[in-house]
């Protein structure tokens, strides 16, 4: 494996060599390949291929089979196999980190650095970087949270302000929907008051270190802004388009667009986060913004990853983004895409990126994370109200970041069962032994027909089988067993 990265590394940095005059007679030749896609674009990018083919100026044809992986699955299934791997990935960019441990994924050359620098936004590269180096090509830049909300029920006057939207939902018996019960969305409070939470890694990916102010006056400021909300009636823990079942707010992204602009029809409103008000000051809602990143497996054969990286520039480039856009939905991360008149016009797309102005670029985030921080929001609801009480829930949550970095090898190392098995709901790890790489659970449980789980190394997201919820078939009692080697997850009846 060593040799293997070395050789690879080197065809990188031959790519980035190469100049436009000679990579025309260097490049020229046919070659086989496979792209991996999410179902919904397969054939989009194939005819994307297609149109490289006929297009580039370099000799280049490239004969792609494409096959439909979700970006969800893609990273799992790469480190289970890399050489049996797509060339070119789709992939979302959590998972860049662990794409970079298994070998999946090496730095960019110079040339390629550069092309994603100055060729899409700010937030997009920042998600395909690990220490100094590029790792991939951003695709889209969508992937963030505004607020969709009924104007039946919420005066135009009222959409700035988180008390008053939250006195318009409980005067109208409705409900305001935000999954605050869930890191990613309530890291928009603590962003809001200022607060920052960076996980740092070194150039190999590894998670070395944190920088986190979440506990502290800043973070207790954020906590009486979500107070102001979990705390009412109307909150409801959820981002899904729940208008039609009784919510006048609801804070979501462009996935659920469709679905929101057909239960309101008229009354349909977006825009981006309001603002809360802390002892006389307004603080504006924060958020994760994100992408999805386009990766190219190493190659040992230089001219050949040379080649792929062509292409994925090609697929990462203002057309096909546009494509994409015009096909699907998926906002653009090309700067040029972006400008465009149809980009423009589009009121997701408009919220989104009026709600940019208050997001940070979703980083690397270490796997153990997201549980950690979830948390927050359940115990914050749980108080008074009280300054002693929201700090202590802070301190709670800065305890168990500091966990993270005592974690023996041991537990870092083992498999874990968690979701809706034994009574719990996705809070509480369950034990599993293993022996000649099988992991078993030390008991057996009792399920229900469509009980959910996932088995996860080392307490964390960033190892986790299978790639959907394994969803318990026929009710019984069983053993769970993970076979490390496949990612295989099976029942064993007793």
């Amino acid at each position: 494996m060593k040799r293997f990265l070395s050789v690879l590394l080197a065809a990188m940095m031959l790519f980035s060599m190469i100049s436009v005059a000679s990579a025309e007679s260097a490049l020229a030749g046919t070659y086989d390949i496979v792209i991996w896609a999410p179902e919904a674009a397969v054939e989009l990018t194939q005819q994307q291929v297609a149109d490289f083919n006929a297009s580039n100026s370099m000799g280049i044809t490239i004969n792609a089979t494409v096959e439909p992986v979700s970006e969800a699955d893609a990273a799992t299934n790469m480190i289970m196999d890399v050489e049996a791997g797509g060339d070119l990935f789709f992939f979302a960019q959590d998972q860049l980190s662990r794409l970079i441990q298994a070998g999946a994924l090496t730095p960019l050359g110079v040339a390629a650095s550069e092309f994603v620098k100055t060729n899409n936004s700010y937030g997009s590269t920042v998600a395909a970087q690990a220490g100094d180096n590029y790792y991939a090509y951003p695709l889209t830049a969508d992937n963030g949270y505004f607020m969709y909300y009924d104007k039946s029920i919420i005066p135009e006057e009222d959409i700035d302000s988180l008390e008053k939207l939250v006195e318009d939902c409980e005067a109208a018996s409705k409900n305001f929907s935000f999954e605050l019960e869930n890191a990613w969305y309530n890291a928009g409070f603590f962003f809001g008051a200022g607060c920052h939470s960076d996980w740092i890694t070194d150039d190999a990916g590894n998670f070395i270190a944190i920088d986190d102010d979440y506990n502290s006056d800043k973070g207790l400021i954020a906590a009486k802004g979500i107070y102001i909300l979990a705390s009412s009636p109307c909150y409801v823990n959820s981002s899904q388009a729940d208008f039609a079942s009784g919510s006048a707010v609801v804070v979501t992204g462009t996935w659920n667009y469709s679905a929101i602009a057909e239960q309101l029809g008229e009354n349909f409103g977006v825009t981006d986060l309001p603002s809360f008000t802390v002892d006389g000051t307004e603080y504006h809602i924060g958020s994760y913004s994100g992408c999805k990143l386009l990766g190219v497996k190493p190659q040992e054969d230089a001219v050949r990853g040379a080649v792929l990286n062509q292409l994925a520039q090609y697929l990462t480039g203002k057309d096909c983004q546009l494509a994409r856009f015009s096909n699907f939905g998926w906002g653009p991360s090309n700067a040029e895409a972006l400008a465009d008149p149809a980009v423009q016009a589009d009121p997701t797309l408009i919220a989104l990126n009026e709600q940019n102005n208050y997001a940070v670029p979703q980083p690397n985030i270490h796997g153990s994370w997201w549980d950690i921080a979830k948390i927050i929001t359940t115990d914050i609801k749980g108080t008074d109200g009280s300054d002693d009480a929201l700090q202590t829930a802070l301190q709670k949550y800065e305890d168990s970041i500091a966990a993270v970095f005592e974690m023996t090898d041991e537990v870092r190392n083992a498999f874990t069962v968690i979701g809706t098995v034994n009574g719990t709901s996705w809070d509480v790890d369950l034990p599993m032994t293993g022996a000649d790489g099988v992991w078993t659970t030390t008991e057996a449980y009792t399920m229900e027909a469509g009980t959910e789980f996932k088995v996860r190394q080392g307490k964390s997201w960033d190892v986790a089988y299978p790639a959907d919820n394994f969803v318990v078939e026929t009710a019984g009692t069983y053993l769970i067993q993970l076979d490390a080697a496949t990612g295989t997850v099976s029942l064993v009846a007793q």
